[in-house]
């Protein structure tokens, strides 16, 4: 019995040495490409392109990729990348996921690579920047891939890199994003056992991580709403039926969803009006008006409870009015949701690897496609601190958009060591 337990002593100390000479490594080679990450997250910014239409983005990742000697396909949901390192020694499969596209934003940084790029956008000609930092997420996944492939021999399983195209949304008419790439079967051959992924976010400090388990970023639908009432003159309104008021009433009865029926003390709730549009002259009451919005949950079952409500206030505020109105609620992202037991595991490594700076932080009502490999498999996304102590930004999905490069370096650090740290706690 013993020498059962010396041998078993021994064994761990060894792994446990083995682990941490590893993490070393990890440190030392982050340093060393640091330069060489913050070069690709330039050429990205400078170079963004729209979803769908990431082209000479995912062009320029394969052939990294390539000359590191993965296995790598192209085309996957129109403009995927995906790699595949097999570690030199058995082990679980891991996902590590970046999103390529870039957004219809023209820049108003002054930076030296500052994007002056243009593409179509709903049949206009756009300006396009890289404004959610996506850029900065392809460039720590290929540091990843570099640090990685050069640990091949020690890593105890197998790394799949996927480079998402169109997380922030398909064109009209069209399939794409982390939906599409589940479906074309990204997580399969070989079966991914975990996922990971982040975002870069320009209102937290560098050097910290925000995690949080369940329910980290909200579900996202958007809707439409059709009325048809009955066209008059302005002075003399009830000879018609008015849209415009059964517009208003809907407008504002709709906000008594989230204050009267949700119960927010168990997560938060959304219902955004974004868009009305209703006639062509002051004095004339218009047959119709239609309007578009948004709406964010944290829970399903309060997501379909929004769903069942506001057709209700739809349908009962139009009838009363004698109108008629049409909802259309459309396909969108489910909540991104971090397994609790694999955020309960990996939570220490985020722990170390900022030195105590990862924080449990509060949900965000924001939306990300991550959650379609979520509902998949189990998955960690987190947000990697970027605010500039010099430069304000002016927000995510702005021209104004800025997060400081030195960031990145916590990033590579952060999903290399996921990797390692997981594949030795998991048998």
């Amino acid at each position: 019995m013993k020498k059962t337990f010396l041998l078993f002593l021994i064994s761990f100390i060894s792994i446990s040495a083995n682990a941490q000479n590893l993490k070393q490594i990890i440190d030392q080679k982050a340093n060393d490409i640091e330069e060489q990450v913050i070069e690709w997250r330039r050429h990205f910014h400078e170079n963004p392109e729209l979803s769908n239409r990431e082209f000479e983005t995912a062009a320029y990742i394969a052939e990294y990729l390539n000359e590191l000697g993965l296995e790598v396909e192209t085309e996957v949901a129109h403009t995927g990348v995906v790699a595949i390192l097999e570690g030199g020694k058995p082990g679980p499969v891991i996902g590590l996921r970046a999103d390529i596209d870039g957004l219809p934003v023209t820049e108003r940084n002054d930076l030296p690579f500052k994007s002056i790029a243009t593409g179509m956008y709903q049949g206009k000609e756009v300006g396009v920047m890289h404004a959610c930092g996506h850029d900065t997420h392809i460039a720590i996944l290929m540091g990843v891939a570099k640090i990685l492939i050069d640990m091949k021999d020690e890593i105890k399983g197998t790394v799949k890199f996927i480079f998402q195209p169109a997380e922030e949304g398909a064109p009209v008419g069209e399939e794409g994003g982390a939906k599409l790439m589940v479906e074309e079967g990204v997580l399969e051959n070989p079966d991914v056992d975990a996922i990971f992924g982040l975002h870069i976010w320009d209102s937290t400090p560098v050097g910290t991580i925000g995690y949080r388990s369940e329910g980290i970023m909200a579900s996202v639908n958007s809707f439409s709403v059709e009325i048809k009432g009955k066209q008059a003159h302005g002075s003399a309104p009830w000879a018609g039926i008015d849209p415009i008021v059964t517009a208003a009433q809907i407008i504002n009865n709709a906000q008594t969803i989230v204050s009267r029926s949700m119960p927010l003390t168990k997560q938060a709730a959304v219902v955004t009006f974004g868009k009305i549009e209703g006639g062509v002259r002051h004095n004339i009451i218009p047959e119709s008006v239609s309007m578009e919005g948004t709406i964010r949950a944290l829970d399903e079952d309060m997501r379909q409870l929004i769903f069942k409500r506001l057709e209700t206030i739809v349908q009962n505020t139009a009838k009363s009015n004698g109108a008629t109105a049409e909802l259309t609620i459309y396909d969108g992202y489910p909540i991104t949701y971090n397994d609790p037991e694999l955020t309960t595991m990996m939570a220490p490594t985020l722990e170390e690897v900022t030195d105590g700076n990862a924080r449990i932080m509060d949900a965000v009502t924001g939306a990300e496609d991550f959650s379609f490999f979520q509902k998949e498999v189990p998955g960690l996304y987190f947000f990697l601190g970027g605010k500039s102590p010099d430069v304000e930004s002016g927000g995510h999905h702005t021209p104004d958009f800025y997060v400081d490069e030195s960031a990145m370096k916590l990033g590579v650090r952060a999903m290399s060591n996921l990797v390692i740290d997981y594949m030795n706690k998991v048998k």
